[in-house]
């Protein structure tokens, strides 16, 4: 299957305000390893509770990335990236 990665406009940002090597590191990972999975859910973990129970976080160092993975279209889009300490907060 060939998943496409679409982001979120706010994730953009948080992506573009984090270091060049970071960001960097994220892309190569969402490009190298998520994308080319039959199932991007099997390297990722679901989150949980009320409002984050739909997506899924893939770590990446001490950075998270939550996602929403559409198997309709067959897209995962990004709607957080950040710290870990960080990314879960509004």
């Amino acid at each position: 299957m060939a998943w496409r990665i679409r982001f979120d406009p706010a994730a953009q940002k948080e992506l573009s305000k984090l270091g060049h090597e970071s960001a960097k590191r994220i892309l190569k990972f969402l490009h190298e390893r998520v994308v080319k999975l039959d199932d991007p859910r099997s390297i990722g973990e679901a989150l949980k509770g009320s409002e984050l129970g739909e997506f899924w976080k893939y770590r990446v160092g001490d950075y998270r990335i939550i996602a929403d993975i559409q198997d309709n279209v067959l897209c995962i889009l990004v709607v957080r990236v950040g710290n870990r300490r960080e990314v879960y907060r509004k």
